[in-house]
C-alpha cells in the first residue's frame, strides 16, 4: 500500500459533459460508491506515537484548484502487479479513509479461502491500530472476520521510524514473509509518473482511463517477464539459503543447548503473540538497561593491564613459558601505548613510557635468568641476547594514530622490541638440537589458551562497545554527554586493539612452532574489518544490515562466553535470533519461488486452454477475426509456457 502525490488532477471545466466508459472496471475504483464512502467516513485525528511522517503532513497540504492531490492503492508485494479495482484518488492528501477503501477493495480480489494477509504500508505502525474499528463503523467497507491482517513496514521507510518499529514491523522478522522489502510500490510510481503530467489537465474519466491503461501495461510486462524474474530470485534464494544456513549452524552448534532451548521458546512465544501485540517482537533487540560506566571500564582495564609477572617462581617449564607469554603481551601493550603518543609526546608521557620500559626490562632479565634451568647455556645464543634483533609485530589499531612515535627517538634500549627466547622464536630445528622438544609442545598448548583468551576478550569488548553505542552514544543529548560517551568508545577501542594485536602475534608464533592446518583453520587470521561493532546491537534500525553475518570468531566458543558475561550473553541471544530469522526467511523464499514457478506454468497453460476454447466458440459462430485473434493469443501463451518450463528446468538442474 502506498500513495503517489505526483498524479495530481485539476478540476474539470465542464464536469456535466464528462462520460465515463470504464468506471470501476479496471484499476481505479468506481466513482459512485467511493464518493458515498467519503461522504459518511469520519476523518478522525489520532495521536501519532511514532515519528512525524510526510504522508501525515501531506494530508493538510494545499489542494486549491485540484480535484485530486494524488492517488493511492495496493499492489502485490512479491511481484509488483497492481491489484484491480483498488486504486483511489486523494482529495486532501493521503488520509486513512482513502487507504481503508483501497485495502478493502483489494482484499475482495481472489481472496476466497485466504485467512492470513500481510500488508506493507509506510505508516502501518499507526494506521493498523484502529483499522478494524474504522471498517466496523462503515456500512460500505467490509473485511472477513476470519481474515488476519499482519502489518508490516517497508525496509526503507522503517528506518525513518522509531527504533522499536524495526523489529516489530520489518519483513525480516515476519514469519512467512520470505525475502521481500515491502517497497515494491515505490518502483511502480516511476513509470506511472511519466504520464501523470499529461493526465493532469484531462477530464476526470479520461485521466482515470489513461492511468488504468498504464497500470495494465505494467502488469502485462511483468507477466511476460515472470520467468526471468523468478530465475533471478531462485539464484538468490539458493545462495542466500546456503550462506544463512551455514552462518546459523556455526553459531547454533557452539551455543549452550540450554540457552538455545530458551531462545527457541522465546521466539515461538513472540510469533504467537505478535498478532495481538507487536511489542512481543522486542526480543530481537537488546534488553539491557545501561552499559557499564567509564569508571567501571577503566577499573577493569587497569586490572587486566596490571597483571604483570611477579617474583620469579620456578614451578616448572609450563610456568616459565606462561610467564614468557605474559611478557610478550606486555611488549605488545607497550608498543601500542608508544604508537598512540605520536611524534610530540609530553615529558609526562615520556616518563611514563620510560618507567614502563624499565619494568619490562627487569621482567625480561628475571625471566631469562630463570630460563637457564631449561635452556642452559643455549640461552646465550638465543635471539635478543647481545646482537640487535627486533620483534616483527603487525599492530592492529582501531584508532588512527601517528607512526612517528617516541620509538623513533634516540634511546639506549627498546625492551618492547626485544625477541625473548621462547621455543617459537628459537625455531623447531634449534629446539630439537638442544633437546627441548617437550617445551615446543607445551608452548603450542599454551598458545592455544592465549589465542582463546584474546578472542574472548575481543568478543567481550566488542559486545560492550555495541551496547555503549546503543544505550549511551545514540541517546546523548548534549555536547558534554556525547564527549563522555565517545570517551567510553575510545577506551574500548584501545582494549580491542591490544587484544587483536596479541592474537595476531600469537597466531604468527603458532605458525612458527609448527601448528597443523586444522589448528590454523580454527584460529584464522584476524583483519581490522572484522572488528566492527555489530549494527544489530549498536544501531538496530540502521540500513544495510539485512544480510549481516558475524565474523568467524563469534562462533568459536559461544557456550563458554555466554556463561561468563551477561553483556555477551545478550549479544549472542540477539544474534542467534536474528541469524535464525535470516535463515528462516531464506528457506521461506526458496519454498515460495519453487511454488511460484509451478503457478506461473499453470497460469500460462490455463490461459492457452482458455483462448483455445474461445477460438473454438468463434469458429462455430464463423467469426474469422475473433478466431484469428484467439489463435494468436493461444500461441503467445503456449510460447510463454514453453519458455518458462525450459528456464525453470535449467535453473533447477
Amino acid at each position: 500500500m502506498d500513495g503517489n502525490f505526483k498524479a495530481e488532477h485539476l478540476h474539470a471545466v465542464n464536469p456535466g459533459d464528462e462520460v465515463s466508459l470504464m468506471d470501476g472496471r479496471e484499476f481505479m475504483v468506481g466513482d459512485t460508491l467511493y464518493k458515498e464512502h467519503l461522504a459518511i467516513a469520519q476523518d478522525t485525528m489520532q495521536r501519532w506515537e511514532c515519528n512525524n511522517h510526510r504522508a501525515v503532513n501531506q494530508a493538510n497540504a494545499s489542494h486549491q484548484r485540484l480535484e485530486a492531490t494524488g492517488i493511492g492503492g495496493c499492489a502485490c508485494a512479491r511481484h509488483g502487479c497492481f491489484v484491480p479495482h483498488a486504486m483511489v484518488d486523494f482529495q486532501k492528501g493521503e488520509r486513512q479513509m482513502n487507504m481503508d477503501y483501497a485495502l478493502c477493495q483489494a482484499l475482495k480480489i481472489n481472496a476466497n479461502g485466504i485467512r492470513r494477509v500481510l500488508t506493507f504500508y509506510d505508516v502501518n505502525c499507526q494506521y493498523h491500530k484502529h483499522l478494524r474499528d474504522r471498517i466496523a463503523d462503515s456500512p460500505i467497507m467490509e473485511i472477513p472476520k476470519e481474515m488476519k491482517i499482519i502489518p508490516g513496514i517497508g525496509l526503507w521507510h522503517v528506518h525513518g521510524h522509531q527504533d522499536s518499529c524495526y523489529v516489530r514491523y520489518a519483513s525480516n522478522f515476519i514469519k512467512g514473509a520470505g525475502r521481500i522489502d515491502g517497497e515494491i510500490m515505490e518502483t511502480l510510481w516511476a513509470p506511472l509518473n511519466i504520464i501523470s503530467p499529461a493526465a493532469r489537465g484531462m477530464g476526470t474519466p479520461h485521466c482515470k482511463e489513461c492511468l488504468d491503461y498504464q497500470m495494465n501495461d505494467c502488469n502485462f510486462m511483468k507477466m511476460i517477464r515472470m520467468s526471468k524474474s523468478l530465475c533471478k530470485k531462485y539464484n538468490k534464494a539458493v545462495r542466500g539459503t546456503a550462506d544463512s544456513k551455514l552462518a546459523f549452524e556455526m553459531l547454533d552448534e557452539t551455543a549452550d543447548p540450554v540457552k538455545v532451548r530458551e531462545w527457541e521458546a522465546e521466539e515461538r512465544a513472540a510469533h504467537q503473540r505478535r498478532r495481538r501485540d507487536p511489542t512481543a517482537m522486542d526480543i530481537y533487540e537488546v534488553q539491557l538497561q545501561k552499559a557499564p560506566t567509564r569508571k567501571q571500564q577503566e577499573i577493569q582495564l587497569l586490572a587486566e593491564q596490571g597483571q604483570r609477572p611477579g617474583p620469579i617462581r620456578q614451578r616448572g617449564a609450563a610456568t616459565w613459558l606462561a610467564e614468557g607469554l605474559t611478557i610478550e603481551e606486555a611488549q605488545v601493550t607497550l608498543q601500542m601505548a608508544i604508537r598512540r603518543l605520536g611524534g610530540r609526546p609530553t615529558d609526562t608521557q615520556q616518563l611514563r613510557i620510560a618507567r614502563g620500559r624499565d619494568i619490562l626490562q627487569r621482567d625480561i632479565d628475571r625471566w631469562r635468568q630463570a630460563g637457564l634451568a631449561f635452556l642452559g647455556d643455549s640461552i646465550g645464543d638465543a635471539p635478543g641476547d647481545g646482537e640487535e634483533c627486533n620483534m616483527d609485530l603487525d599492530l592492529i589499531m582501531l584508532e588512527e594514530g601517528s607512526d612517528a612515535g617516541i620509538e623513533n627517538q634516540p634511546s639506549s634500549y627498546h625492551p618492547e622490541m626485544t625477541v625473548i627466547p621462547l621455543p617459537s622464536n628459537l625455531g623447531r630445528d634449534t629446539c630439537t638440537a638442544i633437546g627441548i622438544d617437550d617445551l615446543v609442545k607445551q608452548e603450542l598448548i599454551l598458545r592455544q589458551g592465549q589465542a582463546n583468551d584474546a578472542l574472548q576478550n575481543i568478543r567481550v569488548h566488542l559486545a560492550d562497545k555495541a551496547v555503549i553505542f546503543r544505550k549511551t552514544v545514540r541517546v546523548a543529548k548534549s555536547q558534554a554527554t556525547s564527549t563522555r560517551a565517545w570517551a567510553q568508545v575510545h577506551s574500548v577501542d584501545r582494549a580491542v586493539s591490544i587484544q587483536a594485536s596479541i592474537y595476531s602475534q600469537c597466531r604468527k608464533q603458532l605458525c612458527k612452532i609448527g601448528a597443523n592446518d586444522t589448528l590454523l583453520r580454527r584460529y584464522q587470521a584476524l583483519v581490522k574489518e572484522q572488528l566492527k561493532v555489530s549494527t544489530a546491537v549498536a544501531d538496530p534500525n540502521s540500513r544495510g544490515q539485512r544480510d549481516n553475518m558475524l565474523p568467524w570468531f563469534w562462533s568459536l566458543d559461544v557456550a563458554g562466553d555466554s556463561e561468563s558475561n551477561d553483556w555477551l550473553n545478550e549479544f549472542y541471544r540477539v544474534h542467534w535470533l536474528r541469524a535464525k530469522a535470516l535463515k528462516d526467511r531464506w528457506v521461506e523464499e526458496m519454498l515460495l519461488v519453487r511454488h511460484e514457478m509451478d503457478w506461473t506454468c499453470n497460469f500460462f497453460l490455463h490461459k492457452a486452454v482458455e483462448w483455445k476454447c474461445l477460438g473454438a466458440v468463434a469458429k462455430e459462430d464463423n467469426k474469422q477475426g475473433s478466431m484469428a485473434y484467439a489463435g494468436r493469443q493461444e500461441k503467445i501463451y503456449e510460447s510463454l509456457l514453453e519458455e518458462a518450463r525450459q528456464a525453470f528446468h535449467r535453473m533447477k538442474a
